[in-house]
């Protein structure tokens, strides 16, 4: 078995929980018109954005790694819905930046592409399971 990485997730409002990752804290939330408060990104964002930062930190450092002539990298991520159950069907990574040898660049996003964690996982399907679990005391006091 490999090496673990943990998450926790909170409740911290009627529709809002708050993410807490290696000391950090995100706000999770629905927009107003889905009955949220708007406080964060929705989870299924957080995918995306999830999937972008891995891929573009990646990037970085194959770039940081060869001193590559790369600058002002920039990935858009935009995925396509679908329903029945509602998931992305489709996911598509643009990535831009200042460089002048195109050839280089396509070299280091297929390298950042293989090396990217989320991108693996998603191409190879994770094994998922969702179990109800003891409740654990909250990692910080909740305001609800």
């Amino acid at each position: 078995m490999g090496k673990t990485v943990q998450v926790r997730i909170d409740q911290t409002g009627p529709a809002t929980s708050a993410a807490l990752v290696r000391g950090h804290r995100i706000s999770v939330d629905r927009p107003l018109e889905k009955g949220g408060d708007d406080r964060g990104p929705m989870g299924g964002e957080l995918i995306l954005v999830g999937l972008g930062g891995c891929f573009t930190s990646n990037l970085l450092a194959a770039i940081r790694g060869r001193q590559a002539p790369v600058r002002w990298v920039s990935t858009t991520v935009t995925a396509t819905l679908t329903e029945n159950p509602s998931r992305f069907a489709a996911i598509d990574l643009a990535v831009s930046a200042d460089c002048s040898d195109a050839a280089l660049l396509q070299k280091l996003v297929s390298i950042a592409e293989r090396a990217c964690i989320a991108a693996n996982t998603l191409r190879g399907g994770a094994e998922l399971t969702v179990r109800v679990a003891q409740a654990e005391p909250a990692a910080e006091p909740r305001s609800i």
